[in-house]
């Protein structure tokens, strides 16, 4: 599975974002896809999830009600859509993709794509 992640840029308090992660090779509907963040001296953190085949969605307690996830199987493609976005959401998000979302939240042996860098500024 190869996951390219898009959409990153610099943008002001309260404006939003959406990301993209297309992805490609061997993609099967049960997997789970992930977006994830780490913001610059901390450690990586789960944001959201989904199923292909429409379980979920799962979001991190402090994110729901801003950040929605969202998927086009047609395209292969998750989104992250981002509003009311605040200066300490700055960090670079990435997307991955697990079969299991128990693993793919811890980090466990998850397919990463690049990350797309979030600026937010006050």
């Amino acid at each position: 599975v190869q996951l390219q992640a898009s959409g990153g840029g610099l943008v002001q308090a309260g404006g939003s974002l959406r990301l993209s992660c297309a992805a490609s090779g061997r993609t099967f509907s049960n997997y789970v896809m992930g977006w994830f963040r780490q913001a610059p001296g901390k450690e990586r953190e789960f944001v959201a999830a989904i199923r292909w085949s429409g379980g979920g969605p799962w979001y991190a307690g402090s994110l729901k009600g801003r950040f929605t996830i969202s998927r086009d199987n047609a395209k292969n493609t998750v989104y992250l859509q981002m509003n009311n976005l605040k200066p300490e959401d700055t960090a670079a998000y990435y997307c991955a993709a697990n079969f299991d979302f128990s693993d793919l939240r811890n980090g466990n042996n998850n397919y990463w794509g690049q990350g797309t860098l979030v600026t937010v500024s006050s």
